[in-house]
């Protein structure tokens, strides 16, 4: 099963044959368990049959571009990922880019710089347009909050009533600049209720709940935008802090939203994170390196503000471009353009700055990402603004690429980089950009959207070795001259990943087992669910007791020689024999494996992992 083959067609998918193939094994074992007791032999080699390196050559390299509106009809690859469906935009946003996703109930909420648009993905196979809102003002990136949709606006043509003719007055009440707000109550006729205007718009926000306070949810502003006139927004004024303590650079905007009384929203705070940070290494041209290594500009930077030099030295970051928050654990990483920021949340309304990591090989700091237990964090950065091309095979791995640090003491300690490997062409634009954790149990896997060079998906659990794991790519949107397309964000949502592509609609996929991800680690993953998802406020991620959790972490400890042959055999059939039972007997039979392989942690390899698998059988006799 090791031997690949693909079948190039224009419009379509190239697909690993050998991969589907070995996915139909697992998934028919997977759905014997419903039926009888899965052999154990036969799911173990389901597992070891299947390929581990990714198709050589790579498919992705030289696909052919799209000749029809919007890129339609480019070719396209794909790696242990199926594209479930696509769904172009509605008319009135056709030809204008769309943003980032929230997500609630069976909605994907999808913003575009005309407005958003409402999916009903109810049916991933054919998501159904359940409404539109024309409401233009760049990003447009949205959040959702029980009934409450938040949209941003940064551009200076978006209008307090939605309109569609811009601002052509330097100064005007008629500007909207900041943070829209919805009553989404009623999913199919959302009503704007409120705004909160701020001094430089609001190119991204981050919906932020507070653990001790019920009435209210908080947003984190980050606006990049030039101060806007004070005659236009009384208290906007610019400068550097030294000489204007009331500047709205070097800060970003908290507000309160009443839950109740959504129409009170409010600034409540102004923090300045940034206070004290000097400006970081440059970015370098390769023909540059040389001499600014020499100039003293290059390495990593360490702690913010420590540096001192000289009163009109060149200042950091003035604003973040995103934030994302883990209530769970307290912290926030804050991606602030030349910086990563690590901020204490234990106080929603007031975040203050714990660290500042710096690296000469970023060129913009545009996003973060924690692993599930808290102890990673991963800054991707968006060297070119996301319009040029940045996965050339000329460009240095290290550029547009992620960083991974681990949090050890409210400091980050750098580990590695990881790239999308995949060179795409002069014509596309791609660099890293916003993505998610997959609800893989034991390990850290992130799906990420990387414009034109696709989505991708790796295994960060070893921060020092990220592996990829599945793809999906498409040619150009255009194969004469440079266009803008490609997946801006995509994010795992109740058993999907859903992704905003640029120019083509709204994507859909799933993932097939392969040999770094099994059927049983994609059922646990199903397991979770949300009512709600906003990516940049991450929720942690718990799995409810079942049989494909216990699975999972037995599949782990195969592929990782966690246990013997024997033992692991032994243990898939004594699984699959108290799912056969019910009530007492599955308890006593559960209850029996575990006692019989608590003796095996000692002499693991891995027994951290034979613990997790453990207390999932523990849990699993314990549920009714």
């Amino acid at each position: 099963m090791n031997n690949q083959s693909f079948e190039r067609l224009p419009g379509m998918r190239w697909t690993a044959l050998g991969s589907v193939l070995c996915a139909v094994l697992v998934f028919v074992t997977a759905c014997a368990t419903a039926m009888s007791s899965p052999s154990p032999a036969a799911m173990m080699s389901a597992l070891s049959d299947l390929p581990l390196t990714p198709p050589d050559p790579d498919p992705r390299i030289g696909l052919g571009a799209g000749s029809g509106p919007l890129g339609a009809g480019a070719e396209e690859a794909s790696w242990n990922l199926n594209l479930v469906s696509n769904t172009p935009p509605p008319d009135e946003f056709v030809g204008v880019t769309n943003s980032d996703l929230g997500f609630t109930g069976d909605y994907a909420i999808q913003g575009n710089y005309n407005g958003y648009v409402i999916w009903d993905i109810s049916d991933p196979t054919n998501p159904t347009l359940e409404t539109s809102y024309v409401c233009p003002a760049s990003q447009s990136d949205v959040s959702i909050y029980k009934n409450l949709l938040f949209v941003s606006g940064e551009g200076l043509g978006g209008r307090v009533d939605c309109g569609t003719g811009g601002v052509p007055d330097t100064v005007s009440l008629d500007r909207l600049r900041g943070i829209r707000i919805f009553d989404a109550t009623d999913i199919r006729n959302p009503e704007y209720v409120a705004n909160v205007q701020t001094c430089r718009g609001s190119h991204t926000h981050t919906v932020v709940t507070d653990p001790n306070d019920a009435e209210n949810v908080y947003i984190y502003v980050s606006g990049s935008s030039r101060v806007r006139s004070p005659n236009e927004l009384p208290g906007c004024s610019g400068g550097p802090l030294e000489d204007n303590p009331n500047t709205a650079e070097f800060r970003i905007e908290v507000i309160q939203v009443p839950l109740a009384a959504p129409q009170n929203a409010r600034i409540v705070s102004s923090p300045r994170i940034f206070n004290d940070l000097t400006a970081p290494p440059r970015h370098a041209e390769p023909d540059q390196e040389a001499r600014q290594a020499a100039a003293g500009r290059g390495g990593r930077g360490g702690r913010g503000g420590r540096g001192g030099g000289p009163p009109r030295q060149r200042t950091g970051p003035t604003q973040c471009h995103d934030i994302t928050v883990y209530p769970g654990i307290g912290f926030a990483g804050g991606a602030c353009g030349g910086y990563g920021l690590l901020l204490d949340i234990s106080d929603v309304a007031n975040p203050r700055r714990l660290y500042a990591a710096a690296d000469s090989n970023f060129s913009f700091w545009h996003s973060a990402t924690f692993n599930n237990d808290g102890t990673k964090v991963l800054f991707t950065d968006e060297w070119g603004g996301g319009g040029q091309p940045r996965c050339r095979a000329t460009d240095k791995y290290e550029w547009g690429a992620d960083a991974i640090f681990s949090i050890n003491d409210g400091e980050l300690d750098f580990h590695t980089y990881f790239k999308m490997p995949a060179a795409q062409t002069e014509l596309e634009n791609c660099v890293a950009h916003n993505g998610s954790l997959i609800p893989i149990p034991g390990r850290d896997v992130m799906v990420q959207g990387w414009y034109q060079g696709g989505i991708d998906i790796f295994d960060w659990t070893d921060p020092d070795n990220p592996v990829e794991i599945a793809f999906f790519d498409r040619g150009p949107t255009d194969g004469e001259r440079r266009g803008s397309g490609g997946s801006w964000s995509v994010y795992w949502y109740n058993g999907y990943m859903v992704s905003s592509e640029i120019a083509r609609g709204l994507d859909i996929f799933e993932l097939t087992p392969s040999a770094h991800i099994s059927q049983n680690e994609i059922d646990a993953a199903k397991t979770v669910h949300f009512e709600y998802f906003n990516a940049q406020e991450q929720p942690k991620l718990v799995w409810p007791p079942s049989f494909a959790l216990a699975r999972s972490y037995l599949d782990q400890l195969e592929r990782s020689s966690g246990l013997d042959t024997d033992r692991i055999m032994s243990v898939r059939r004594g699984l699959a024999e108290a799912e056969g039972l019910s009530g007492q007997q599955r308890s006593n039979a559960l209850t029996e494996l575990v006692s019989d392989l608590r003796g095996a942690v000692r002499g693991s390899s891995d027994p951290r992992k034979v613990r997790m698998f453990l207390g999932a059988v523990i849990d699993l006799g314990a549920t009714r």
